[in-house]
Protein backbone atom coordinates (compact mmCIF):
# COMPACT_ATOMS: atom_id res chain seq x y z
CA UNK A 1 0.00 0.00 0.00
CA UNK A 2 1.10 3.18 -0.41
CA UNK A 3 1.10 5.82 2.33
CA UNK A 4 1.22 9.08 0.31
CA UNK A 5 -2.68 11.15 -0.30
CA UNK A 6 -1.39 11.72 -3.27
CA UNK A 7 1.13 13.91 -5.45
CA UNK A 8 1.53 17.37 -3.87
CA UNK A 9 1.22 20.35 -6.36
CA UNK A 10 2.83 24.32 -5.87
CA UNK A 11 -0.09 26.38 -4.39
CA UNK A 12 0.72 28.75 -7.23
CA UNK A 13 0.04 25.71 -10.16
CA UNK A 14 -3.04 24.39 -8.25
CA UNK A 15 -4.33 27.78 -8.63
CA UNK A 16 -3.58 28.62 -12.09
CA UNK A 17 -5.29 24.69 -12.69
CA UNK A 18 -8.20 25.25 -10.38
CA UNK A 19 -8.91 28.70 -12.91
CA UNK A 20 -8.67 26.77 -15.99
CA UNK A 21 -10.72 23.82 -14.92
CA UNK A 22 -13.46 25.56 -13.72
CA UNK A 23 -13.35 27.56 -17.37
CA UNK A 24 -13.36 24.40 -19.58
CA UNK A 25 -16.04 22.73 -17.16
CA UNK A 26 -18.20 25.55 -18.06
CA UNK A 27 -17.12 25.15 -21.69
CA UNK A 28 -18.07 21.65 -21.77
CA UNK A 29 -20.91 21.96 -19.87
CA UNK A 30 -19.39 19.04 -17.70
CA UNK A 31 -20.10 18.09 -13.79
CA UNK A 32 -17.07 16.56 -11.56
CA UNK A 33 -18.23 13.62 -9.35
CA UNK A 34 -15.51 12.27 -6.79
CA UNK A 35 -15.06 9.75 -4.36
CA UNK A 36 -15.29 10.54 -0.72
CA UNK A 37 -11.54 8.42 -0.91
CA UNK A 38 -9.72 11.18 -3.91
CA UNK A 39 -6.86 13.10 -3.07
CA UNK A 40 -8.09 16.51 -1.36
CA UNK A 41 -7.73 19.01 -3.93
CA UNK A 42 -10.03 16.98 -6.18
CA UNK A 43 -12.34 16.43 -3.59
CA UNK A 44 -12.55 20.49 -3.37
CA UNK A 45 -12.62 21.04 -7.30
CA UNK A 46 -15.95 18.69 -7.15
CA UNK A 47 -19.14 19.30 -7.72
CA UNK A 48 -20.35 16.16 -5.34
CA UNK A 49 -18.59 13.91 -3.34
CA UNK A 50 -19.41 11.08 -2.11
CA UNK A 51 -19.56 7.06 -1.89
CA UNK A 52 -20.80 4.72 -4.91
CA UNK A 53 -24.33 5.04 -5.29
CA UNK A 54 -24.74 8.66 -4.28
CA UNK A 55 -22.35 9.54 -7.11
CA UNK A 56 -24.40 6.59 -8.97
CA UNK A 57 -27.54 8.80 -7.90
CA UNK A 58 -26.03 12.59 -9.38
CA UNK A 59 -25.07 10.96 -12.38
CA UNK A 60 -28.18 9.84 -12.90
CA UNK A 61 -29.93 12.93 -12.05
CA UNK A 62 -27.43 15.62 -13.60
CA UNK A 63 -28.68 17.84 -16.24
CA UNK A 64 -24.46 18.20 -17.11
CA UNK A 65 -23.63 17.08 -20.74
CA UNK A 66 -20.51 15.35 -19.63
CA UNK A 67 -19.46 14.06 -16.33
CA UNK A 68 -16.05 13.60 -15.39
CA UNK A 69 -15.87 10.96 -12.97
CA UNK A 70 -12.87 11.04 -10.26
CA UNK A 71 -12.58 7.42 -9.03
CA UNK A 72 -11.99 4.18 -10.52
CA UNK A 73 -13.06 2.16 -13.92
CA UNK A 74 -16.23 0.31 -12.76
CA UNK A 75 -18.01 4.00 -11.04
CA UNK A 76 -17.43 5.64 -15.10
CA UNK A 77 -18.77 2.48 -16.30
CA UNK A 78 -21.86 2.79 -14.02
CA UNK A 79 -22.04 6.08 -14.76
CA UNK A 80 -22.17 5.74 -18.75
CA UNK A 81 -24.71 2.80 -18.40
CA UNK A 82 -26.67 5.52 -16.20
CA UNK A 83 -26.15 7.88 -18.54
CA UNK A 84 -26.52 6.79 -22.16
CA UNK A 85 -27.43 10.22 -23.30
CA UNK A 86 -24.28 11.73 -21.75
CA UNK A 87 -20.12 12.20 -22.01
CA UNK A 88 -18.45 10.07 -19.22
CA UNK A 89 -14.38 11.29 -19.01
CA UNK A 90 -12.30 9.57 -16.18
CA UNK A 91 -9.12 11.23 -16.01
CA UNK A 92 -6.97 7.98 -15.55
CA UNK A 93 -7.81 5.41 -17.92
CA UNK A 94 -5.57 3.06 -15.81
CA UNK A 95 -7.37 3.48 -12.35
CA UNK A 96 -9.07 0.03 -11.70
CA UNK A 97 -9.95 -1.74 -8.63
CA UNK A 98 -8.44 -4.63 -7.30
CA UNK A 99 -11.69 -6.15 -5.91
CA UNK A 100 -13.34 -5.76 -8.87
CA UNK A 101 -10.36 -8.20 -10.92
CA UNK A 102 -10.95 -10.47 -8.53
CA UNK A 103 -13.91 -12.07 -10.34
CA UNK A 104 -14.28 -12.78 -14.51
CA UNK A 105 -17.05 -13.13 -16.09
CA UNK A 106 -16.78 -17.09 -16.74
CA UNK A 107 -16.15 -17.52 -12.93
CA UNK A 108 -19.06 -16.10 -12.46
CA UNK A 109 -20.81 -18.40 -15.33
CA UNK A 110 -19.30 -21.46 -14.20
CA UNK A 111 -20.63 -20.34 -10.39
CA UNK A 112 -24.09 -19.44 -11.63
CA UNK A 113 -24.34 -22.59 -13.27
CA UNK A 114 -23.40 -24.55 -10.21
CA UNK A 115 -26.26 -23.05 -8.53
CA UNK A 116 -29.01 -22.48 -10.98
CA UNK A 117 -32.02 -20.41 -9.58
CA UNK A 118 -29.74 -18.42 -7.03
CA UNK A 119 -30.41 -14.57 -7.06
CA UNK A 120 -27.03 -12.97 -8.13
CA UNK A 121 -26.18 -9.86 -5.68
CA UNK A 122 -23.01 -8.22 -6.85
CA UNK A 123 -21.63 -5.46 -5.16
CA UNK A 124 -20.82 -2.12 -7.30
CA UNK A 125 -17.19 -2.63 -7.12
CA UNK A 126 -17.72 -4.89 -10.45
CA UNK A 127 -17.18 -4.70 -14.51
CA UNK A 128 -19.90 -3.83 -16.21
CA UNK A 129 -19.79 -7.16 -17.47
CA UNK A 130 -20.35 -8.64 -13.88
CA UNK A 131 -23.25 -5.98 -13.64
CA UNK A 132 -25.25 -7.90 -17.01
CA UNK A 133 -25.06 -11.23 -14.38
CA UNK A 134 -26.19 -9.61 -11.67
CA UNK A 135 -30.27 -9.74 -10.25
CA UNK A 136 -29.38 -6.79 -7.78
CA UNK A 137 -26.46 -4.59 -7.56
CA UNK A 138 -25.57 -2.92 -3.94
CA UNK A 139 -23.27 -0.68 -2.12
CA UNK A 140 -21.76 -1.26 1.33
CA UNK A 141 -24.37 1.06 2.23
CA UNK A 142 -27.49 -0.26 1.07
CA UNK A 143 -26.33 -4.38 0.72
CA UNK A 144 -27.75 -5.35 3.90
CA UNK A 145 -31.59 -4.15 2.76
CA UNK A 146 -31.17 -5.63 -0.70
CA UNK A 147 -30.37 -9.19 0.75
CA UNK A 148 -33.50 -8.60 3.06
CA UNK A 149 -35.49 -7.02 0.43
CA UNK A 150 -35.07 -11.03 -1.47
CA UNK A 151 -37.02 -13.85 -0.28
CA UNK A 152 -35.81 -16.01 2.39
CA UNK A 153 -36.12 -19.34 0.74
CA UNK A 154 -34.03 -17.86 -2.34
CA UNK A 155 -30.57 -18.78 -2.45
CA UNK A 156 -28.57 -16.20 -2.88
CA UNK A 157 -24.49 -15.60 -4.94
CA UNK A 158 -23.04 -12.58 -3.23
CA UNK A 159 -19.71 -11.78 -4.99
CA UNK A 160 -17.04 -10.59 -4.85
CA UNK A 161 -16.48 -9.06 -1.44
CA UNK A 162 -15.88 -11.50 0.93
CA UNK A 163 -15.28 -9.61 3.90
CA UNK A 164 -18.77 -7.30 2.93
CA UNK A 165 -20.27 -10.70 2.16
CA UNK A 166 -19.78 -12.54 5.72
CA UNK A 167 -20.96 -9.55 7.58
CA UNK A 168 -24.51 -9.53 5.69
CA UNK A 169 -24.64 -12.34 6.09
CA UNK A 170 -23.90 -12.69 9.99
CA UNK A 171 -26.29 -9.48 10.27
CA UNK A 172 -29.63 -11.72 8.25
CA UNK A 173 -28.81 -14.92 9.12
CA UNK A 174 -29.20 -16.19 5.70
CA UNK A 175 -27.92 -19.71 5.58
CA UNK A 176 -28.71 -20.12 1.57
CA UNK A 177 -25.71 -17.22 0.86
CA UNK A 178 -22.90 -18.23 -0.40
CA UNK A 179 -19.80 -15.59 -0.72
CA UNK A 180 -17.04 -14.93 -3.16
CA UNK A 181 -13.82 -14.99 -1.72
CA UNK A 182 -12.49 -11.67 -3.04
CA UNK A 183 -10.88 -8.47 -1.17
CA UNK A 184 -9.72 -5.17 -1.68
CA UNK A 185 -6.81 -4.46 -1.28
CA UNK A 186 -6.80 -2.03 0.90
CA UNK A 187 -9.83 -2.86 3.68
CA UNK A 188 -8.11 -6.51 3.73
CA UNK A 189 -4.71 -5.52 5.29
CA UNK A 190 -5.95 -4.35 8.95
CA UNK A 191 -5.68 -7.19 11.45
CA UNK A 192 -8.52 -7.41 14.28
CA UNK A 193 -5.33 -6.82 16.68
CA UNK A 194 -4.53 -3.14 14.75
CA UNK A 195 -8.65 -2.47 16.27
CA UNK A 196 -7.20 -2.78 20.05
CA UNK A 197 -4.10 -1.18 20.25
CA UNK A 198 -6.03 1.72 18.08
CA UNK A 199 -8.72 1.79 20.54
CA UNK A 200 -6.58 1.19 23.68
CA UNK A 201 -4.62 4.52 22.36
CA UNK A 202 -7.87 6.61 21.57
CA UNK A 203 -10.54 5.01 24.38
CA UNK A 204 -12.96 7.31 24.34
CA UNK A 205 -13.11 7.49 20.66
CA UNK A 206 -15.67 6.10 18.69
CA UNK A 207 -14.89 3.35 15.91
CA UNK A 208 -16.42 3.58 12.58
CA UNK A 209 -15.36 0.75 10.44
CA UNK A 210 -16.16 -0.41 7.35
CA UNK A 211 -18.09 -3.58 6.20
CA UNK A 212 -15.09 -4.11 3.42
CA UNK A 213 -13.12 -4.44 6.54
CA UNK A 214 -11.80 -7.91 6.83
CA UNK A 215 -10.98 -7.27 10.56
CA UNK A 216 -14.97 -6.18 11.06
CA UNK A 217 -16.11 -10.21 11.42
CA UNK A 218 -13.50 -11.37 14.16
CA UNK A 219 -13.37 -8.15 15.80
CA UNK A 220 -17.59 -8.10 15.51
CA UNK A 221 -17.43 -12.06 16.58
CA UNK A 222 -15.46 -10.57 19.92
CA UNK A 223 -17.94 -7.64 20.60
CA UNK A 224 -21.01 -9.61 20.72
CA UNK A 225 -19.54 -11.85 23.08
CA UNK A 226 -18.63 -9.60 25.35
CA UNK A 227 -22.50 -8.01 24.91
CA UNK A 228 -21.76 -4.97 22.55
CA UNK A 229 -19.89 -1.92 22.07
CA UNK A 230 -21.52 1.57 22.28
CA UNK A 231 -17.97 2.51 20.65
CA UNK A 232 -18.60 0.70 17.60
CA UNK A 233 -20.56 1.84 14.12
CA UNK A 234 -20.35 -0.28 11.06
CA UNK A 235 -20.70 2.18 8.07
CA UNK A 236 -20.30 3.01 4.63
CA UNK A 237 -17.99 5.69 3.40
CA UNK A 238 -21.24 7.97 3.56
CA UNK A 239 -22.27 6.46 6.91
CA UNK A 240 -19.30 7.67 8.49
CA UNK A 241 -19.84 11.19 7.36
CA UNK A 242 -23.56 11.44 8.95
CA UNK A 243 -22.00 9.46 11.94
CA UNK A 244 -19.40 11.91 12.20
CA UNK A 245 -22.23 14.79 12.35
CA UNK A 246 -24.38 13.47 14.28
CA UNK A 247 -22.66 12.22 17.13
CA UNK A 248 -22.66 13.54 20.50
CA UNK A 249 -18.89 12.18 20.25
CA UNK A 250 -15.73 13.89 19.06
CA UNK A 251 -13.00 11.67 18.68
CA UNK A 252 -13.33 9.04 16.08
CA UNK A 253 -11.12 6.16 14.81
CA UNK A 254 -12.01 5.77 11.19
CA UNK A 255 -11.23 2.55 9.60
CA UNK A 256 -11.50 2.75 5.97
CA UNK A 257 -9.46 4.00 3.35
CA UNK A 258 -7.55 7.49 4.04
CA UNK A 259 -8.91 9.72 1.47
CA UNK A 260 -12.22 10.06 3.38
CA UNK A 261 -10.30 12.04 6.62
CA UNK A 262 -10.22 15.32 4.60
CA UNK A 263 -14.01 15.43 4.20
CA UNK A 264 -14.72 14.61 7.46
CA UNK A 265 -12.15 17.03 8.91
CA UNK A 266 -13.70 19.49 6.39
CA UNK A 267 -17.46 19.19 7.30
CA UNK A 268 -16.81 18.88 11.49
CA UNK A 269 -13.72 21.10 11.95
CA UNK A 270 -14.22 20.67 15.78
CA UNK A 271 -13.78 17.10 15.62
CA UNK A 272 -10.66 14.69 15.54
CA UNK A 273 -10.17 11.76 13.16
CA UNK A 274 -7.22 9.08 13.43
CA UNK A 275 -6.97 6.41 10.79
CA UNK A 276 -7.05 3.18 11.99
CA UNK A 277 -3.97 2.86 9.68
CA UNK A 278 -2.07 5.72 8.20
CA UNK A 279 -0.82 3.72 5.18
CA UNK A 280 -4.77 2.76 4.30
CA UNK A 281 -4.27 4.07 0.94
CA UNK A 282 -6.09 2.90 -2.55
CA UNK A 283 -3.39 3.30 -5.10
CA UNK A 284 -5.94 3.29 -7.97
CA UNK A 285 -7.79 6.04 -6.54
CA UNK A 286 -4.84 7.79 -6.27
CA UNK A 287 -3.92 7.66 -9.17
CA UNK A 288 -6.72 10.56 -10.10
CA UNK A 289 -4.74 14.32 -10.11
CA UNK A 290 -5.63 17.71 -10.72
CA UNK A 291 -2.88 17.47 -13.95
CA UNK A 292 -4.98 14.43 -15.24
CA UNK A 293 -8.65 16.06 -14.39
CA UNK A 294 -7.64 19.14 -15.86
CA UNK A 295 -6.61 17.24 -19.01
CA UNK A 296 -9.54 14.59 -19.34
CA UNK A 297 -11.45 18.70 -19.70
CA UNK A 298 -9.12 19.77 -22.01
CA UNK A 299 -8.51 17.05 -24.50
CA UNK A 300 -11.80 15.29 -23.74
CA UNK A 301 -10.19 12.24 -22.78
CA UNK A 302 -10.84 9.13 -21.51
CA UNK A 303 -14.38 8.92 -22.97
CA UNK A 304 -15.73 5.33 -21.02
CA UNK A 305 -18.15 3.21 -23.05
CA UNK A 306 -20.14 0.10 -22.61
CA UNK A 307 -21.39 -1.96 -25.49
CA UNK A 308 -25.19 -1.49 -25.65
CA UNK A 309 -26.21 -5.16 -25.07
CA UNK A 310 -23.96 -5.19 -21.94
CA UNK A 311 -25.44 -2.02 -20.32
CA UNK A 312 -29.21 -2.53 -20.95
CA UNK A 313 -28.31 -6.09 -19.17
CA UNK A 314 -26.62 -4.63 -16.38
CA UNK A 315 -29.19 -1.22 -16.05
CA UNK A 316 -32.08 -3.77 -14.59
CA UNK A 317 -29.25 -4.39 -11.50
CA UNK A 318 -27.94 -0.91 -11.15
CA UNK A 319 -31.40 0.67 -10.63
CA UNK A 320 -32.43 -1.75 -8.16
CA UNK A 321 -29.34 -0.61 -6.16
CA UNK A 322 -30.37 2.99 -7.08
CA UNK A 323 -33.46 2.43 -6.06
CA UNK A 324 -33.30 0.77 -2.63
CA UNK A 325 -31.33 3.06 0.06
Amino acid sequence: MLSTQGPRIEAARLAQLTAEIYDLKRKRDAVILAHNYQIPEIQDLADFVGDSLGLSQQAAKTPAKTIVFCGVHFMAETAAILCPDKRVLLPDVKAGCSLADSITLKQLQDWKAEHPGAVVVSYVNTTAEIKAETDYCCTSGNALKIVQSIPEDREILFLPDQFLGSWVQKMTGRKNMHIWMGECHVHAAIPPLRIDEKMKEFPKAELLIHPECGCLTPYLDRVIRQNGSSQLKIASTEGMIQRAASSPVDEFVVATEIGILHRLKKENPTKTFHPIESEMSCRYMKMITVENLHNALKEDQFHITVPDEVALKARTAIDRMVSIY
